[in-house]
């Protein structure tokens, strides 16, 4: 699983029209309905350790697997969750933790491989965002990545993902080349599908603007891979993870998802822990 590294610098520009504020939105109305966290009304003092004050913190602990920039996990810091970011890429987090603190918002980020999960507490909910899922390209990957969710939520704890599905790499973006330019920066986007593996390969040329003066750019590349999986497969992980499936919806729709959905929300709880 590669982590971001040139195109950390570009990234919050070319995903300056992501919606962020809609999916935080879903996002809590989803943690209301189904999940145990609540906003923070006010800061707390320092908390004595299992004491009842403890417990509640760690139910209303928000915890973001593969937050990147940290757009997302701001805009749910704003509406009041306690709430933490992971990723696997520093350079990601140091733009995260940049932006954070221009925000005045004291948030923790973690480098982690969310494969190798590894949290001081259990929090009431896990969220994952952006199909930072697809990154785990193996099966094992996706199963382990799951136990350890279950692991670290708190009882009954609310798990909410979201997936690109088979039918989005294979019939809607695989083989197809994607270019974007702004100002200071540019980037080509070319797509290879590998039908066998179910994966997407995407290649990203990057020119980032390194002297404005002398109007020269930088060109780097790097290679990613993503891998599509169906409603089915999901759900098949989280039952043998552990987890409790509750329900799946249209990440576009807000409805039940059909074979034409490309990305899909999954909602699970804890379900005991089984070591």
């Amino acid at each position: 699983m590669e982590a971001y590294t040139d195109f950390a610098s570009v990234y919050d520009t070319f995903m300056d029209e992501t919606p962020y504020d809609v999916w935080g939105n879903f996002i809590a109305e989803l943690i209301e309905k189904y999940g145990i966290s609540k906003p923070a009304v006010t800061e707390q003092d320092e908390i004595e350790e299992n004491s009842e004050e403890a417990l509640t913190q760690e139910k209303n602990l928000v915890v973001e697997l593969g937050c990147g920039t940290g757009s997302f996990t701001i805009e749910m810091a704003k509406k009041g969750y306690d709430i933490m970011g992971i990723d696997l890429s520093p350079d990601m987090l140091d733009i995260a933790r940049n932006k954070a603190a221009k925000e005045g918002l004291n948030l923790m980020f973690l480098e982690q491989d969310m494969r190798e999960l590894d949290l001081y507490c259990t929090a009431g909910t896990i969220v994952s965002v952006c199909d930072s899922i697809n990154y785990l390209l193996e099966n094992d990957d996706v199963i382990e990545t799951f136990r350890l969710v279950n692991n670290f939520l708190f009882p009954k704890g609310l798990f909410i993902f979201d997936f690109n599905t088979l039918h989005k790499y294979r019939d809607v973006i695989g083989d197809v080349t994607i270019a974007e330019n702004r100002e200071d920066c540019s980037f080509i986007w070319d797509n290879y599908y590998h039908d066998k593996e179910h994966i997407n390969e995407y290649d990203l040329t990057i020119y980032a603007c390194c002297d404005k003066k002398k109007e020269l750019f930088r060109r780097s590349v790097e290679t990613h891979y993503q891998r599509g999986y169906t409603l089915e497969e999901m759900i098949s992980f989280i039952e043998q993870a552990g987890l409790e499936y509750i329900t799946a919806i249209d990440a576009d729709t807000h409805a039940e998802p059909t074979p034409d959905s490309e990305r899909i929300y999954i909602i699970a709880k804890e379900a005991g822990k089984n070591m």
